[in-house]
């Protein structure tokens, strides 16, 4: 195991952070996995289970199991934990530009269309390390202009060339759940088994440039790219991502995070990174992948005290009471009872409980897509 710092740029005098990687097994003597936790930096449950599977990982490098590479960053966001305001954890959007730290990073199809298409050949292997190449050469070339810049160009440096990426956050009260492209599902439908993922969310592509969608997005985009151009040339899915929602803010335990670095080695067994004892069997999937598209999520058209009925994991009907809202200001008792509009389960809902008007409720995993543009939130 390697540990390695990278300084990120500097955004003032006396200013430096730098973000923290440790690299275990060989570069090139197998699958590449790359695992982050906590890129928005108030979403810990991730930072613990890096903590224990870092430790797996250890005991599995001396005993010679390791067949491919794996890079672990456990603290993704250093930007981010150093922002607080009236003591508490600011670390989904940036304070100087107020962007979400999972949003907006580059565009690496478009990057490097142009330098690819004279260039590839009839050889699928061949063409997927020229576009590693060529994504390295342009990452490489980036100058960035400003600390948060700095981070997502350290980010895809240490994961562009990765075949499995799994990007570790949370939400505020949920159940397990993860995002994934829909070119992507098949190799990780035995982490979500193993994980016991209670909601799967699939979306060709969601929106908004996210870190996960960025890399297993360049493949099957840069393909459909080619083609457009009439190049021909064979371009596979050579990365799959996902963002992987470790239940809630608050699930932070050595119990629970024991139990998911657990599932991810398990995980890394399936995908030939580790080797050295028998792939475990595979639980039954704890639920159905369902479309990004045809989740819901609730919102209150009026403010108030928020009363839950309804718990994350809870399996809903359309026009089940989910929660009310409550005016305790009114001259008669007005009570609002939010309701599912989609049947399926309720995988996520809001930690406060007072309620603004319009203000998020909750997430409902629908089977049935409805929505279209950007599907994530802010």
């Amino acid at each position: 195991m390697q540990r390695t710092e990278y300084p990120l740029l500097s955004p003032s005098l006396g200013s430096q952070k730098t973000l923290v990687a440790f690299h275990f097994g060989v570069a090139g003597a197998g699958p590449k996995v790359y695992i982050q936790a906590s890129l928005h930096a108030e979403e810990l449950p991730g930072m613990l289970v890096a903590h224990h599977l870092r430790e797996r990982l250890e005991a599995a490098e001396r005993a010679g199991h390791f067949r491919g590479e794996v890079i672990l960053v456990p603290a993704a966001n250093p930007i981010g934990l150093s922002q607080r305001l009236d003591h508490r954890a600011m670390g989904r959007f940036e304070f100087d530009t107020a962007q979400n730290f999972n949003r907006h990073y580059p565009d690496m199809a478009a990057a490097v269309l142009e330098a690819a298409l004279p260039i590839m050949g009839n050889d699928a292997g061949a063409n997927v390390d020229t576009v590693r190449r060529l994504v390295g050469q342009w990452l490489t070339q980036w100058q960035p202009a400003s600390e948060l810049e700095s981070l997502r160009r350290q980010l895809l440096l240490l994961s562009h060339d990765a075949d499995l990426v799994l990007d570790l956050h949370c939400d505020t009260e949920a159940v397990m759940h993860l995002y994934s492209e829909e070119a992507c599902w098949a190799p990780f439908e035995p982490l979500a088994r193993l994980l016991g993922c209670r909601a799967v969310l699939l979306a060709r592509e969601s929106g908004g440039g996210p870190f996960d969608e960025r890399l297993s997005g360049l493949w099957w985009q840069l393909a459909a790219a080619l083609k457009n151009a009439g190049v021909t040339a064979p371009l596979p899915q050579a990365c799959a991502s996902t963002t992987v929602e470790l239940r809630g803010e608050a699930d932070v335990s050595h119990k629970l995070a024991r139990q998911d670095a657990q599932a991810i080695e398990a995980f890394l067994l399936h995908a030939g990174v580790l080797g050295g004892q028998p792939t475990p069997n595979l639980p039954p999937m704890a639920c159905e992948p369902t479309p990004l598209a045809g989740s819901q999520t609730l919102r209150s058209p009026v403010p108030g005290v928020l009363v839950f009925l309804a718990r994350p994991g809870d399996r809903l009907s359309v026009g089940d009471v989910v929660a009310e809202v409550i005016d305790p200001t009114a001259g008669s008792a007005r009570v609002h009872a939010v309701r599912a509009e989609v049947q399926g389960v309720f995988y996520a809902a809001v930690r406060e409980r007072y309620i603004v008007a319009g203000g998020e409720v909750g997430k409902i995993a629908g089977p049935t897509p409805f929505r279209s543009g950007d599907l994530l939130g802010a």
